[in-house]
């Protein structure tokens, strides 16, 4: 089995995100001492911003198209930034959501074509968002990430630290319960 396990926060060490992304790997290679690793720290090796040059021709396929399709399992390091993903990580979306080979168009509209893939996002957030909460529609980190991978057959699980700015206990707390949901994580 081979995971794919993708950082995309620039803060380095400080990162939860990388904290947690890095937990989930760790741990679903304990269920499983044989799986695959590749990593991909977005910012350290850029991919820029998507130009046409950068679309494979029909038919055809990128590094980092090939790479995704070849995994069983990505992990995926989103922390917040201005409400939404980093810009580096929108940048690897752009080169993985490609017609003909993630999704599709049928005669009912799309079809997702990467539905035998398994996506964890350890997500990070400075405040609270919660449903029905007063910042929930500055959400845009979760709900776009559900709405693309959906797109091409995806169902992301999520492990989520939130109120990590708002004080000392609240991350500690945010961080314990995203540890607690990581060590629930089963090899499907």
């Amino acid at each position: 089995m081979k995971l794919l396990h993708i950082d995309s926060a620039i803060t380095g060490e400080k990162s939860v995100s990388r904290q947690l992304s890095a937990k989930i790997v760790s741990h679903l290679k304990a269920l499983s001492p044989d799986l695959e690793i590749t990593y991909r720290d977005l910012v350290a090796a850029p991919l820029g911003h998507l130009t046409l040059a950068d679309m494979p021709p029909p038919g055809e396929s990128t590094l980092v198209l090939d790479e995704f399709l070849a995994t069983d399992i990505v992990v995926i390091g989103a922390p917040m930034y201005n409400f939404a993903v980093s810009s580096q990580l929108k940048a690897w979306i752009d080169r993985v959501l490609i017609a003909g080979k993630t999704f599709r168009y049928g005669e009912t509209g799309p079809v997702g074509m990467a539905g035998d893939k398994r996506i964890i996002v350890a997500l990070s957030r400075g405040g609270f968002y919660k449903e029905d909460g007063p910042m929930t529609g500055y959400e845009h980190v979760e709900t776009y990430l559900r709405a693309v991978l959906g797109f091409i057959g995806i169902a992301p699980e999520f492990v989520i630290a939130e109120g990590l700015l708002v004080g000392a206990e609240e991350k500690a707390a945010a961080i314990a319960g995203a540890e607690r949901s990581i060590a629930a994580l089963t090899l499907k």
